[in-house]
């Protein structure tokens, strides 16, 4: 196990260099760079973002910007080298968690993360843990009721949810309970309420709860479908299982059929996902529900450093989320053996 766990983190490096080489090489052709964005912003003509500080005094009027202006800026930028120096640069930086500085948002790249990490936090662990503890239960009821009408509304009700996606369900919400049309029972927008500082604890933590409702239902009624349904099938393929009859042969009640027997085969392929689910719950950020709620968190951030073509926190992002993604799948993998010692990765052969 640990000669294989060895080789997964050796072949995290290439793998890591490849994703980041490949997203660099597409950076180098994608047109309106900073440099032209800011020049854009200097003659008037509209920007994505504020002034980048140092670049003051550049832009001379009517006269625009000659060559050597021009040059200025790439060299403040860091585009007056070769492509290939940048990017071996940026690997070193990279080892050491340096991530670079914002172009537009004048911190360091990890900061930036940090401070929009508790938005993305809140929605991902609220999202994970509502989806484990409620789907696990209803995908092993509807597996024990098979074909009833339960299992029938139940897998009706899930799919619906499924289909709508998770924006029109944002926007549905606030119309209903927002304050639009209907009631106004949940606030529209951010994670706590203005006069948060001057609250109790108590009253702090029902605030956070109160304007987490709305975005969490969101973000948690199109994950159902899938854990659910993948918890009844995992249980129905055990339980018409040859050990499962000899169980019952032997005058086992259902319920010890169920969990002494049944639930630990099947609760493999979910236990053995728990780790990557849990990770990426920390890092992930949707940007639609973000964007509704008036959420500030890594999703917004992904999509305006985009737009901006802010390369630094674009670079330093993906950097992040494939490391915590590499490093998910073999905790995956990891509990695949711990869940069931039967597989072994070192008795695979050639």
């Amino acid at each position: 196990m640990a000669a294989y766990i060895l080789k997964r983190l050796l072949l995290m490096v290439p793998t890591l260099i490849g994703v980041l080489l490949i997203t660099f090489i597409v950076i180098q052709f994608v047109p309106g760079g900073p440099v032209e964005q800011l020049v854009a912003q200097l003659k008037g003509q509209g920007a994505h973002g504020e002034v980048s500080a140092g670049t003051e005094g550049l832009y001379r009027g009517a006269k625009g910007l000659d060559e050597e202006r021009i040059a200025e800026l790439k060299a403040f930028y860091g585009f007056d080298k070769p492509a290939w120096q940048r990017f071996a640069a940026m690997l070193g930086n990279y080892l050491t968690f340096n991530l670079g500085d914002s172009y537009f948002h004048h911190q360091s790249v990890l900061e930036l993360v940090l401070d929009k990490l508790p938005v993305s936090v809140s929605i991902g662990l609220w999202t994970f843990f509502i989806t484990y503890l409620a789907c696990i239960p209803l995908g092993i009821a509807k597996a024990v009721r098979d074909g009833s009408r339960f299992d029938l509304v139940t897998s009706t009700l899930i799919l619906i949810g499924y289909a709508i996606p998770g924006f029109v369900l944002g926007i549905a919400l606030l119309v209903l309970f927002g304050g639009g049309s209907f009631w106004d029972l949940f606030p529209l927008r951010g994670l706590t309420s203005d006069n948060w500082e001057q609250m109790s604890l108590l009253g702090k933590v029902l605030d956070y709860l109160w304007h987490m409702v709305l975005p969490i239902t969101a973000s948690v009624v199109g994950s159902f479908a899938v854990m659910t349904m993948l918890t009844k099938n995992s249980f129905l393929e055990e339980i018409r299982k040859q050990y499962v009859l000899t169980a019952r042969a032997k005058g086992l009640s259902e319920n010890a059929v169920l969990y002494r027997h049944v639930f630990r085969n099947a609760i493999i392929p979910l236990i053995t996902g728990f780790p990557s689910a849990f990770l990426a719950a920390f890092f992930t950020g949707s940007l639609l529900i973000e964007t509704i709620f008036s959420l500030d968190g890594l999703g917004l951030l992904s999509y305006e450093s985009v737009l901006k073509r802010d390369y630094p926190v674009v670079m330093g992002t993906l950097y992040l989320f494939t490391l915590i993604g590499l490093v998910g799948k073999l905790l995956t993998d990891i509990c695949y053996v711990l869940v069931d010692p039967r597989i072994q990765f070192e008795a695979v052969k050639q």
